[in-house]
Parts: structure tokens; C-alpha cells; sequence
């Protein structure tokens, strides 16, 4: 759909959704929301942390250091990956996710380490990390590169299962699983359905798998008595203030004290240790109760920015691998976003899923830096595309230009020497 600048406003917003436009716009709408929503965790992380950390020996700006220098490597990852191009990113699929694996197994070893009844870390010496956020990232990537191979034949419900489903799906959600932590795998699971969308995998076999993951959850959630007590909590039936009823209900408590404008920057009262661990997964309401209500949609409304910075690249790509890799991106991020927002407002029971960019967590906070830093490369490519046509379109233009008036027209430049000039300077 072409639009005109004098096109109903509802028409030329959807223009723009449809990628219409430079990609200029795109990569740095992209860029700048992510760069937003990192300097906004960052803040959030000093404000929630420093208070309980008082006295500590680590100090009070203890995490807050520590998350910016896991923000400053994600940004040079991001850098890094943003120069490269789509064949090279292409050629890390399978590296990256047998890596991804790897490391995953590796919490099996006596290098495991359990974080609140989650064994999904790895410790060597002070140094933590969840390989499982590296899995999101190479998920993404891997299956795009497989998807894209098998285009032809993903209608057929073998080649939907296999490899994505099974064996490497299943092999990344079992260990996932066996650390017992249900959030990681609810969004492993939400980036193998988008991937597969996106490849055209038929409805009909997405209604099966629902149906089969709703009646595993249901079993698990019957199987668990600390799933349970979650649920009941979830349905208000709190006779007594048990833990997961009590960090709930202080997270609404933080988000109605914060009306319209906030309680004022730092001036939290529910951080002093009434919601455990305010940094992590409830860090949506410390927020909410110190910027107020104009804080938290500004943090949705950049997570809405990202998204549309997203679907704007995957849209404007002829490429299926470029599609299929920048929607499971979108998914991964948004999606996570959406189910932390949902549990800390009610909406969901609390499954310990954090707020991707704002919640403390260095893993976290690097690779989603480096999952936009691969869209980034995408949006670049196709930036430069663009140059080249236009590159083209002048060059036809002073042919028929000098066939018409007969004087020679200055010499153009070939398509592709923008690039290539480019990539000699770097």
C-alpha cells in the first residue's frame, strides 16, 4: 500500500508499520529504544538495589557497577555483530546453538548452581552466568538457518518437528526443565512456535501442540506443590502471607502508591525489603511506584517502538532467513516483556521471568544487546541496498539525460562503490 503525504493519518501509520520509508528509520528507531530501556535499567537497578545492600561489604552500588559493565560488553557485542553481514551471521546458526547446548549441559556438572530453587546457572568462582539466555539467541538464529533450507517442505509436519521440535527443541527445553525453571522454557517454547510460523508451518498442527502444552502444564502445575501454592496465590486464595502471596501483593501495593507521576526517583518505600529482590523480576513496580503511572507506559511504549523497529525490518526483507530470525527475536524480546509486565500486574501467576533491558541480570542484559545488535546487521544491509538502488536510479537518470541533450554527463559510480569505499575505511 503506497501512501501520499496527504493520506489519512491511519493510512500513512500503516505505511510505516509496513516498513514503508528508509531503513535509516528503522535502525535507529530500534537502536535508540534499546539504548532507552538500558539506561532506564540501569537507573532502576541503582534505585532498587542499593538500599538492601547497605552495609554490605560489596558495597551499595555493588550490582549497579556490575550490570554496567555487562551493559557496556552487550553494547560492544552489539557493535560487533551489527558490522557483520547476513552470510557471515548465517554461517554462526549451527556453531551457535551446539555451543548453546554445551553450556546448557553444563549445569548439570558440579559447576551448576541453584538461585532460588532454580539450578539454571553456572559458577566459576564470583563469575555467574544462565546459559539459557545464550539459548534464546541461538534458537533464533539456528532455526532461521534451517527453516529457511527447508522452505519447501515445512507444510509437511515432519519437517515442521524436525530438527526444530525434535531432537534440538526438546534436548534445549529438557534441560531447561530440569533446572526447573518453567519462565525460560514458556519463552523457548514462544520462539520455536514464532520461527515456525514464520516459516509456514500450517495452523492446524499449532492447535495440536497448544492443546498438548496446555495439558503439560496443567500436569505441572499439579505436580508441583510450589507451582501450586503460585496458582492459589494468583486466584487471590491467600489465607495466610505465605511468600508467594506476599512478594505479589507488595508489587501492587508499589505500583497504587505511584498514582499518575511517582513517588519521586529513589524514594521507593516497597524496595526496603518488603518485595524480595525488588532488582529482579518485580522491578517493573519499584518503577511504577517511583516514576508512576507516566513511567511505566513510557517503558511499554518503548518496548512498542522496539517492536515496531523489528517488524519493520522483517518486513521490508526479501529474505526468509533475515525474517525468520528477526521475528524470533521479536518474540523472545517483546513476548518476555509482555509476560513479566502480565505477572507483576496480576494478569499472570509469577513464573520468574525478568524484564528484558531493566531487570538486573548480566547474561540477560548481553545477549538481548546482542540479539538487536543482529537486527541491527539486517537493517544495515538493507540500508545499504537502498543506497544502491538510488546509486542505480542516478546513474539512468544522467544516461537518459545525456541521450537527450547530447552533452556528457559526469561519471557516476558504480553500484556497490558506497559499500565498498565503506568497508575499505573500517
Amino acid at each position: 500500500m503506497v501512501t501520499t503525504p496527504h493520506a489519512p493519518v491511519w493510512r500513512r501509520a500503516w505505511g510505516f508499520l509496513e516498513g514503508q520509508g528508509s531503513s535509516r528509520t528503522s535502525y535507529f528507531l530500534i537502536l535508540g529504544c534499546a539504548a532507552a530501556l538500558t539506561v532506564i535499567g540501569l537507573v532502576m537497578v541503582l534505585s532498587s538495589s542499593s538500599v538492601e545492600n547497605i552495609g554490605e561489604t560489596s558495597g551499595s552500588y555493588d550490582l549497579f557497577i556490575r550490570q554496567a559493565i555487562f551493559a557496556v560488553v552487550g553494547f560492544v557485542g552489539l557493535f560487533v555483530l551489527s558490522r557483520l553481514g547476513t552470510d557471515r551471521l548465517r554461517s554462526l546458526g549451527w556453531p551457535a546453538i551446539l555451543l548453546a547446548i554445551f553450556l546448557l549441559a553444563l549445569v548439570l556438572t558440579p559447576l551448576g548452581h541453584e538461585v532460588n530453587g532454580n539450578q539454571n546457572w553456572l559458577k566459576i568462582g564470583s563469575f555467574t552466568a544462565q546459559p539459557s539466555e545464550a539459548a534464546k539467541l541461538a534458537l533464533a538464529l539456528w532455526a532461521a538457518v534451517v527453516l529457511e533450507r527447508k522452505a519447501k517442505l515445512v507444510g509437511q509436519l515432519k519437517h515442521s518437528i524436525v530438527p526444530v521440535i525434535f531432537p534440538v527443541g526438546a534436548i534445549l527445553l529438557g534441560l531447561i526443565m530440569y533446572g526447573r525453571d518453567l519462565g525460560t522454557a514458556m519463552v523457548i517454547m514462544m520462539i520455536m512456535a514464532a520461527v515456525l510460523f514464520l516459516a509456514g508451518t500450517k495452523l492446524r498442527y499449532f492447535l495440536i501442540a497448544g492443546g498438548i502444552g496446555a495439558l503439560g502444564a496443567v500436569v505441572m502445575a499439579l505436580t508441583s506443590a510450589n507451582r501450586a501454592v503460585r496458582i492459589q496465590a494468583w486466584l487471590g486464595n491467600c489465607e495466610f502471607p505465605t511468600e508467594p502471596c506476599y512478594q505479589p501483593d507488595h508489587g501492587m501495593y508499589a505500583l497504587a502508591s505511584g498514582g499518575w507521576w511517582g513517588v519521586g526517583l529513589g524514594q521507593s518505600r516497597q524496595k526496603w525489603s518488603y518485595i524480595p529482590e525488588a532488582e529482579n523480576d518485580f522491578i517493573f513496580t519499584i518503577l511504577g511506584e517511583e516514576l508512576g503511572l507516566a513511567g511505566t507506559l513510557l517503558v511499554i511504549g518503548l518496548f512498542a517502538g522496539l517492536a515496531i523497529g523489528l517488524f519493520r525490518v522483517a518486513r521490508r526483507s526479501t529474505s526468509l532467513f533475515v525474517r525468520i530470525c528477526t521475528g524470533g527475536i521479536l518474540i523472545w524480546i517483546v513476548g518476555q516483556a509482555f509476560i513479566n509486565i502480565a505477572m507483576v500486574t496480576g494478569l499472570l501467576p509469577v513464573i520468574g521471568v525478568p524484564l528484558p533491558f531493566i531487570s538486573y541480570g548480566g547474561s540477560a542484559l548481553t545477549f538481548v544487546l546482542a540479539g538487536i545488535g543482529v537486527v541491527l546487521a539486517f537493517a544495515r544491509e538493507q540500508r545499504q541496498e537502498e543506497e544502491e538502488a538510488a546509486a542505480a536510479a542516478a546513474d539512468a537518470s544522467n544516461t537518459a539525460t545525456t541521450a537527450a541533450s547530447g552533452t556528457p554527463a559526469p561519471p557516476t559510480p558504480p553500484v556497490g562503490a558506497a559499500r565498498a569505499w565503506k568497508k575499505a575505511r573500517s
